[in-house]
């Protein structure tokens, strides 16, 4: 049974879930410790929870044993971001952090939320989707260079650009060891941005400058790889525009809390959806914490944003 929550700590016990089973699980850990430790900093009841399976019943028991108030859901890629987690927890009423379960499911699944994007008149890369790793065939009449990736991994695994064709079979067959539908679509070579959401607005445009040929895993994690302009150096009516896109897109999935929306400018400026995160990645560096200090917001106070705004959530 969870603990009552007295005045001195209004959030009660606070679980961080991190880990998790996934190909995204090192990652998931830095945000969670970060989370942890600034809970604890700011005075939080707070408890570490290294989910390490998928399977259902484990994870209840673990959760219960923890006789947790609230969940900050610090989970990356598949299990912990596509709705699996929020199921869990919605199942033994535990509040928690970030999107429910069909805004979850729905921003995981790069196929689902692109068709709902464009139903939108939301611009995406033009793609195609192939499913089971059996003998294909590319039907649309692409130009190289072409962009593969797994239709529901994040933080750019599994993910090629490729420039001649002998070379996209060994990229396809790379993501399908990821995932059993993938994705290939145009590369559109422009600036990459991305765009906070915190309570249903948008945050601060941020160009994202990598030193490699686009912000693959190595570009995102390793230090010194990318440079961020914080806000980007974009005319005030682009970047209103930007935002603008960014939380619609936000909304049309029905996320809650907060996401982050990745974005990329062709070459005549025009914004096209690339994906929509519901869990950011959430330590002092990460690129919705980054947006949030533009707007005055410390990083301690924006993982207690996140707490409140779960209690909050219907």
């Amino acid at each position: 049974m969870a603990l009552k929550k007295s005045k001195e700590n209004k959030f009660g016990r606070v679980g961080v879930l991190m880990g998790g089973p996934s190909s995204e699980r090192e990652i998931s850990l830095k945000s969670g410790k970060a989370v942890y430790a600034a809970l604890k900093e700011s005075g939080i009841e707070v408890s570490a929870i290294d989910i390490q399976t998928d399977n259902v019943e484990e994870n209840i028991r673990l959760l219960k044993s923890k006789k947790i108030d609230c969940a900050f859901l610090a989970l990356h890629g598949r299990f912990g971001e596509d709705g699996s987690m929020q199921q869990i927890l919605e199942d033994i009423k535990i509040p928690y952090t970030g999107s429910g379960v069909s805004a979850s499911r729905l921003a995981m699944d790069k196929i689902a939320s692109r068709k709902i994007f464009q139903d939108h008149g939301l611009k995406v890369p033009q793609y195609e989707v192939v499913k089971g790793n059996a003998d294909w065939e590319m039907d649309s009449d692409f130009v190289f260079p072409l962009v593969v990736k797994p239709a529901t991994h994040g933080s750019s695994i599994g993910l090629s650009i490729v420039d001649k064709k002998e070379y996209l079979e060994e990229a396809v067959n790379l993501a399908f060891s990821f995932d059993h539908k993938v994705i290939i679509e145009e590369y559109i070579e422009g600036r990459e941005v991305t765009v906070g959401i915190l309570e249903e607005k948008p945050l601060a445009v941020i160009e994202i400058i990598s030193k490699r040929r686009f912000f693959d895993y190595e570009a995102k994690y390793q230090a010194g790889m990318t440079d961020y302009v914080v806000p980007a150096k974009i005319e005030k009516k682009l970047s209103g525009k930007i935002q603008d896109m960014a939380l619609l897109a936000h909304k049309l999935l029905g996320c809650s809390g907060c996401s982050r929306v990745d974005i990329i400018l062709d070459k005549y400026n025009i914004p096209f959806i690339l994906e929509v995160n519901t869990i950011p990645g959430m330590t002092e560096t990460s690129l919705l914490p980054k947006a949030a200090k533009i707007e005055g917001i410390s990083f301690n106070a924006l993982c207690i944003k996140l707490i409140r705004l779960a209690y909050e959530k219907k």
